[in-house]
Parts: structure tokens; C-alpha cells; sequence
């Protein structure tokens, strides 16, 4: 069964213990993002919005839409190291997928929306720049956190990137590194 990814006023009333009428509040305020269905201009929100709007008010989120926030796109040709990350993050509770080269993991951005993409600065066919630049200018995929990893600690950091681990790492600082990126902030 496909994860829903649209929800009315009445669904967001349901999950918040509101009357309906209050989540038109919140969205004719701006609080909320939300669009309006031609015709009748019924409100419409996007999971990804609403659980924004949850974490912007401290409110809980409930579990069916928590794992969204733990989906990692991995993005490394060596199939041993991507094993090795995909094995440890999936012991953390993170919803892991792989991508061996740029065109497959373009296509998984879309698909699988990951809300972290670990990325090796050495994936054969991809400008690392590009991608970065393509995931933090892409319309969706702003919430996207661009972890780099890098055999070689001298190299330049990727402007645009939200953080960087150096190869070799152990399973605790990838996991570190994850949750920080996953961590709210509120600024």
C-alpha cells in the first residue's frame, strides 16, 4: 500500500484533536501551507508540509508519517561500503535505499524522497557540485541534507553540502552524522 501523501483539513484536524475549522484558520493565516482544489476551493496538504507545520509547534508527529523523516538514498558504487552503510542504518531505524550511479539515483530523488542522500565525491558520472547544486535548488527536494564522503580529507568542501565524513569512519559516526542532519532547527 503506497504511503498517502495528501491530506484535507478534516484528516489534519483528526491527527492535531482540532475542529476542521481550526486547520482553515491556520492555513488562511499562513502557518500552514496548503493549496485549494479548483472549483469548490477545498484545502489540500501535502504530508511533507504538515509534518513542517508539526515540528515548526512542537506538536507530535504521528507515527505513520515519523518514517519519512528516515529515508537515506545512498549513493556509492563501491557495493561493499554501500552494504556496510545501508546494514547500519537500517539497524538505526532508517529506511535505506541504493544507487550505484548519478542516473539511478536522480531517479530514486523523485521517487523514493529520501530526506538524506549520503553521496561519495568519487560516484563515477556525476559532478559532485551539480548534484548538490540540483538537490538544494530542485522545487521538493530543498529538505533534502547532502552528506559527503570522502576518501580524502584534503579535498575541498562541496559548497551547498550539509556535512561531511571522511573514509575510513566507523558505524557510530555515520550514524552520528544522520541524526544530526535529521535534528530540527530552529533558527
Amino acid at each position: 500500500m503506497q504511503a498517502k501523501q495528501i491530506l484535507t483539513t478534516g484528516e489534519i484536524a483528526k491527527y492535531c484533536g482540532v475542529n476542521f475549522r481550526t486547520v482553515i484558520r491556520w492555513i488562511e493565516r499562513g502557518r500552514l501551507k496548503a493549496y485549494q482544489l479548483p472549483g469548490r476551493g477545498d484545502n489540500r496538504v501535502t504530508v511533507e508540509d504538515f509534518v513542517d507545520f508539526l515540528k515548526e509547534n512542537n506538536m507530535p508527529i504521528p507515527e505513520e508519517f515519523s518514517t519519512r523523516d528516515r529515508r537515506v538514498l545512498i549513493v556509492e558504487s563501491d557495493s561493499a561500503l554501500a552494504q556496510q552503510v545501508e546494514a547500519t542504518l537500517q539497524t538505526e531505524g532508517y529506511e535505506t535505499t541504493v544507487a550505484a550511479d548519478g542516473f539511478h539515483a536522480g531517479s530514486l530523488l523523485g521517487t523514493f524522497k529520501p530526506s538524506v542522500m549520503f553521496l561519495d565525491l568519487r560516484i563515477p558520472g556525476l559532478s559532485v557540485n551539480d548534484v548538490v547544486n540540483f538537490v538544494k535548488k530542485a522545487s521538493g527536494m530543498d529538505r533534502v541534507k547532502v552528506l559527503l564522503v570522502s576518501a580524502n580529507s584534503t579535498e575541498a568542501p562541496t559548497p551547498g553540502a550539509d556535512s561531511y565524513l571522511n573514509l575510513p569512519f566507523s558505524s557510530e559516526e555515520l550514524v552520528t552524522k544522520v541524526n544530526e542532519l535529521l535534528e530540527p532547527s530552529y533558527a
